[in-house]
């Protein structure tokens, strides 16, 4: 869920503004699992940006603050959520890791970087949330190093059925900088996209999975 309407209005807008979020609904992108969308999304962009870069660091802060304020620990997700939790444990003054999406084939064959305690409270950091299948890999690497994983936060989500069942499943409750719907009221306003085109949009966001754009 999100935090604040106006640091997802804000959030939606930084990312459009940057072409961290591209909306082609004319043209889709065809994500790695294969799905076809009209939207992708690539948070890294915002590494470029200092002033953006902040921005996100201090609402995650925000966000420990207030929701999560006996957080000990920050475990990035590889890879995207790793500069994000890095900046983020810095603002906070407490230690920092990061999980990989799979333990190394060779060294110390570790799946987590960094030292992790006994019951030590963490937080997830991911860039984007879309099925949730990144995040409950790390969730679980964390609980099964002794981890007390509190919670996650993302900068974006695309808000879908599966990713909000499949957190709730691992009880982990999870808070986002912007989501898919402020998004879309985002890229409407500012035109980014057509009115005309927001049935597609819509469409996608109901079967992801199923959707393909009619030529």
């Amino acid at each position: 869920m999100i935090l604040s309407e106006i640091t997802a209005d804000r959030t939606a807008e930084l990312l459009l503004q940057i072409n961290a979020i591209k909306l082609n609904p004319q043209k889709p992108y065809t994500w790695a699992s294969g799905w076809q969308s009209p939207i992708y999304t690539d948070n890294r962009t915002i590494l470029s940006y200092p002033e953006i870069r902040t921005y996100v660091k201090e609402q995650f802060a925000a966000i420990i603050k207030e929701k999560f304020p006996e957080t000990e620990l920050i475990a990035g997700v590889a890879t995207a959520g790793i500069p994000h939790g890095a900046l983020l444990a810095d603002a906070l003054n407490i230690p920092f890791c990061y999980v990989r999406s799979a333990a190394k084939s060779h060294g110390l064959s570790n799946m987590i970087e960094g030292k992790t305690l006994p019951n030590q409270k963490t937080i997830v950091v991911e860039d984007l949330i879309s099925t949730g299948g990144s995040s409950i890999n790390a969730i679980k690497a964390l609980r099964a190093a002794g981890c007390d994983v509190l919670g996650m936060i993302a900068i974006f989500s695309y808000s879908f059925e599966t990713s909000e069942v499949n957190l709730n499943n691992e009880h982990c409750p999870y808070y986002t900088l912007s989501d898919y719907g402020h998004l879309i009221s985002k890229a409407i306003e500012l035109n980014y996209v057509h009115s005309d085109e927001l049935k597609t949009l819509e469409a996608w966001k109901k079967h992801p999975e199923s959707w393909t754009k009619s030529l």
